[in-house]
């Protein structure tokens, strides 16, 4: 019994973000819907990749993504062996905000890609303990990416999304349905293509890549 005791004391507690905020995280793939994303904190950094080249041959981006997942992990594991209100809780997923040079991104138009990778982070996570991981990241494995990351808040606000499962080049197809779901009720695309890549988008296949894809709308 005592043992038992001791345990249940000892237990962390976790916290599983894709769960609580579902609406936004698990959405259907048959239908296009309306959410209203709130202010939330991210890990996140900016680059972008030359023309012609995708973010899968691009180093720049690979080691972005590193820095990323590191960074999440590190937090992670800093929160769960916390001494004081240790909690536990799900990485959750890599999140993208595209742009091109141009100002008109488009598939398929060869021209620089501008980006903004990041991951959401529970609200207990400090400036410090992001630094602390950062500076603990570098030391253990040096990566030029880990001097751009940022802790912020960021809220994107009314948007629609659905999900897209497949590879990414057959991502247009979808997207025409979200565009033609704007203009039957009349809403405007405004700010930057976004897509939530569920899994790691470097080792899972195409055909089973699941991948939300959203934009922030504004009432014509």
């Amino acid at each position: 019994m005592d043992h038992v005791t001791a345990t249940k004391k000892t237990a962390v507690p976790k916290l599983d973000l894709r769960r609580q905020y579902k609406e936004l995280y698990q959405p259907s793939a048959k239908d296009v819907v309306v959410v209203d994303v709130p202010e939330l904190q991210f890990i996140a950094l900016d680059g972008g990749i030359e023309a012609g080249v995708g973010p899968a041959d691009s180093d720049s981006f690979q080691e972005a993504m590193g820095a990323l997942y590191g960074v999440a992990y590190g937090l992670k594991f800093m929160s769960k062996l916390r001494e004081k209100d240790p909690i536990d809780f799900t990485v959750m997923a890599m999140e993208g905000l595209w742009a091109a040079e141009s100002g008109n991104f488009e598939f398929g138009k060869v021209e620089p890609w501008l980006y903004t990778l990041m991951m959401m982070q529970p609200e207990h996570i400090t400036q410090d303990m992001f630094e602390r991981v950062v500076s603990e990241a570098n030391a253990k494995q040096p990566n030029s990416a880990l001097g751009l990351l940022r802790l912020g808040r960021w809220r994107e606000g009314p948007s629609i999304q659905i999900m897209h499962i497949g590879p990414y080049s057959e991502e247009p197809g979808t997207i025409e349905k979200m565009d033609a779901f704007a203009e039957k009720h009349d809403y405007r695309l405004h700010g930057r293509h976004h897509e939530i890549y569920l899994g790691d988008p470097r080792r899972a296949k195409p055909e089973n890549l699941k991948t939300i894809l959203r934009h922030p709308i504004v009432a014509e």
